[in-house]
């Protein structure tokens, strides 16, 4: 998988004609030069149906007179640069209208995506309906015809369906629709039938072809559906709507799961199907350092006007990137993570039982514990049940992780290890969230019934003082069975209801004790809060410095620490087979400049960031990459300390080891 890679959008429709007609072989070919780009992902077919190539098994674009397709990876092919073939999967509007009797329906019997034919849109198709005879047929005849260097199948996955073909499929089985369980496993079926005829229909013509379908999000403890993919491709645009947490979450699972995979931002200002939007170069500068720095590859998605000619704006914009991208990937090649600490992520594991039905809540804790751990500079992965806990030092169980027995088991292995875990919330409690399956040197004695409380530390958090911190998330009343209290919850006089209120938003503190609040023991911490759900939708920083003391109480002897301020982010990457760590520093400040569009303008430079990393090995070298700059260093006990003088958005410092 190369480095350097463009996602070209062709959707186009057929009310514009003429398609191409300022396509020119030697301004492609610049533009890629000019862009610093090794692959780019051309177009089969698009979202309003149309071959952009000659078709038997679909239809040419009405406003197209020469096979587009073969001119594209001609050129591409001819200055070294790979062709990832795109075919819309999922979306094909100029069928849907000759074939509403094939699209996904909801429950109400309407379609997805727009919810009539009046309104502008595509509409999804079920695969479980003619539409996939018809689809394979389409990959076969490009993949057959075509020198591909690669196949992307897009908008497909496990899709919710009560289409008629579905409906029906359920009931010759003798099972009724109106259990969605029963439902659940058709849809089951029904991708992983597609995606089993695309890899039988393309390794019966060419081995070993990548494929890889996109659904937008890479769902964390599906292995299943991640095997259907030959690399993994993390779309995630973060003025686009997955916003700046995405990627990191993403990224720090996909690179434990040992596929190649890569991160996909955009070149616009907001998302795709945008003409004429350019983010500012640093953001892309940013995005694909941080991409690097993850262990992944870059892609920046674009979109060819419907003449064919490329943009010189948009691949200026693309080269200041790329150019840097390009000067780094010596360091980047074979790198796998270094991490102290695993964050079992709840879309891995599934809700408490008791908070299945508060929408968000896994999302939002994941994104709150991703975010404290960036802003702590920990190195962490994020991983499922699957993963082996033992290779870490701290396991961080966020707000609602249920423990079964099958957890509980692989938990006190890890805790045999030596390991320690963090957990918050309902957390460690068993399936019934009668007790806790893991002992924290507390007994649980059911939810709190005053919501919000107070939280008050019984030592200094961070750069704050000690006083009663409000904490808005639901907190479980808990007593001491063995454990060190290290705070306690205080309760507010009374709930706020219609007849007892005060003041503009809750009731102060009542002072009176009101049990444990964040406990010690054998096995870790315990905070009786949903700490991580709180802390992404209301950012207080009392909740930062509970979970950061509490971590660095656990791990005294972490790999990594730097002064980086706290919009920074650092990972360590170690390169076995050339004997180094690659540190990589980061910094930018996302800035909101519309209602939920965060950009990234300017970079302002950090100074003199100190950074300390244990290691085993005998260094022989520090220097920064690309610049091949030696650094001073010095090595104590087992540590090595120096100095970066200068960060100005994304540097590597590289740890030469024997």
């Amino acid at each position: 998988m190369r480095f350097r890679q463009v996602h070209l959008d062709f959707h186009t429709s057929e009310a514009i004609t003429p398609i191409g007609a300022c396509f020119d072989k030697k301004q492609f070919q610049e533009m890629l030069k000019l862009g610093h780009v090794d692959s780019i992902t051309v177009f089969s077919k698009c979202h309003h149906g149309w071959a952009y190539h000659p078709s038997e098994a679909g239809e040419i674009h009405p406003g197209l007179n020469f096979d587009l397709l073969a001119a594209l990876i001609e050129a591409a092919h001819e200055i070294n640069v790979k062709t990832p073939v795109y075919v819309s999967a999922g979306l094909d509007e100029k069928l849907a209208r000759r074939h509403p009797e094939w699209l996904i329906r909801d429950e109400n019997d309407q379609t997805n995506w727009v919810k009539g034919f009046m309104l502008p849109g595509y509409h999804q198709f079920c695969l479980n309906s003619p539409y996939l005879e018809i689809l394979n047929d389409q990959i076969r005849e490009v993949v057959s015809t075509y020198d591909l260097d690669g196949l992307f199948l897009d908008i497909i996955g496990v899709r919710k369906c009560y289409c008629h073909n579905c409906v029906e499929s359920v009931r010759r089985m003798g099972k009724d629709p109106r259990d969605e369980s029963v439902m659940r496993s058709l849809w089951e079926k029904t991708y992983a039938t597609y995606t089993a005829r695309v890899k039988d229909t393309v390794e019966s013509i060419k081995q070993g072809l990548p494929i890889f379908h996109n659904g937008g999000h890479i769902a964390r403890g599906r292995r299943d559906l991640i095997r259907m993919n030959t690399h993994l491709e993390l779309e995630s645009l973060p003025t686009g709507g997955w916003g700046y947490d995405h990627f990191p979450l993403s990224a720090r699972y996909a690179q434990t799961l040992g596929v190649d995979f890569l991160g996909m931002t955009g070149k616009f200002h907001t998302s795709w199907g945008e003409f004429g939007g350019y983010k500012h170069p640093n953001a892309l500068r940013y995005e694909t350092a941080l991409s690097i720095a993850n262990g992944a590859r870059c892609s920046i998605g674009d979109q060819l006007h419907p003449d064919g000619y490329m943009d010189e704006a948009t691949y200026a914009l693309i080269g200041a990137a790329y150019r840097e991208v390009e000067s780094k990937e010596a360091w980047c090649v074979k790198a796998m993570n270094v991490a102290d600490v695993a964050l079992l992520t709840l879309e891995a594991t599934g809700m408490h039982p008791k908070a299945k039905a508060e929408s968000g809540r896994s999302l939002d804790s994941d994104v709150g514990a991703v975010r404290m751990l960036l802003e702590g500079k920990f190195l962490f992965d994020v991983i499922d049940q699957e993963n082996d806990f033992t290779a870490y030092k701290v396991l961080v169980l966020p707000d609602y992780v249920a423990v079964d027995d099958t957890l509980r088991r692989k938990l006190e292995q890890f805790l045999l290890q030596g390991g320690k875990i963090l957990a918050t919330g309902w957390s460690g409690l068993d399936p019934e969230g009668t007790r806790f399956a893991i002992d924290f040197g507390v007994r649980h004695l059911g939810e709190n019934p005053y919501r919000p409380d107070y939280f008050r530390p019984l030592f200094k958090p961070g750069s704050l003082s000690e006083a009663s911190y409000i904490f808005y998330s639901q907190g479980q009343q808990i007593e001491l069975a063995g454990g060190l209290e290290l705070a306690h919850r205080e309760n507010p006089y009374f709930n706020r209801d219609m007849l007892t209120f005060c003041s503009h938003q809750h009731t102060p503190s009542s002072y009176a004790y009101g049990g444990p609040g964040m406990v010690e023991s054998e096995s870790g911490m315990y905070i009786a809060w949903n700490l991580f759900e709180d802390y992404a939708t209301k950012g207080s920083l009392i909740l930062k410095e509970a979970v950061l003391y509490a971590l660095n109480r656990l791990l005294p002897d972490r790999t990594l620490q730097t002064n980086l301020p706290a919009q920074g982010v650092v990972t360590l990457q170690e390169q076995k087979e050339e004997k180094r760590l690659v540190n990589h520093l980061l910094y930018a400040s996302p800035v909101r400049r519309g209602k939920n569009v965060e950009v990234i303008e300017d970079i302002v430079p950090i100074y003199d960031v100190e950074v300390s990393v244990r290691t085993s090995n005998c260094v022989k070298k520090v220097y920064l990459a690309p610049q091949m700059e030696s650094l001073p260093f010095r090595q104590e006990d087992g540590t090595i300390f120096y100095t970066v003088p200068k960060l100005e958005c994304h540097q590597m410092v590289v740890v030469d080891y024997e």
